[in-house]
This record gives structure tokens, sequence and C-alpha cells, in this order.
């Protein structure tokens, strides 16, 4: 098992794995996975190398909006299309 970088090192890369982001959020893993699952958080999977990484500042970014939507009680579906809607204008 690798060691776990320090959160100097997590805060300067530009990608980080689904534990870091836990770390920098303080969101749930199996919510990470589940919201990775359903598409809402991008991320990128080298072929041989199955750890997925994820955008750093667009990730921490786009969970901070996941959280806010939840608070104001949109279901997984309105928050689905939501996002779609953000990323068309993007």
């Amino acid at each position: 098992m690798s060691r776990q970088r320090t959160m100097e090192a997590i805060l300067a890369s530009e990608y980080v794995t689904i534990g870091e982001l836990v770390r920098l959020t303080g969101a749930r893993y199996s919510t990470l996975k589940f919201y990775t699952e359903e598409g809402f958080l991008p991320f990128v999977q080298e072929g041989t190398n199955l750890t997925r990484r994820y955008p750093r500042e667009k990730t921490v970014e786009r969970i901070a909006c996941i959280k806010r939507l939840r608070d104001q009680k949109k279901t997984i579906p309105q928050i689905k299309e939501i996002l779609q809607e953000k990323d068309k204008s993007v």
C-alpha cells in the first residue's frame, strides 16, 4: 500500500485520487464514489493503471456545487439535470 501524500503535495497537484478528495472536501468516500458512478465528477483513467485521477480544482468546485444543491433539497435527478445544463454552457 502506498503512503498518503501530504496535504501540501495534494494542494500542489493537478490531479488527485478519490481518497485525496475525501480529505480535501470532507465528503464520504461512498458519496464520492456514487457521484462518480452517476457521472457528476469528471475523471481520467490511464490504460493499465486503474486508478482514477480527478482534476483537483474543477472537482472540488463541483463537489461544493453538489453540496449546495443538496442543501437546497434538490433530488439526484434534478442535480444531474442542473450539472448537465451547467456543462453545456461552459
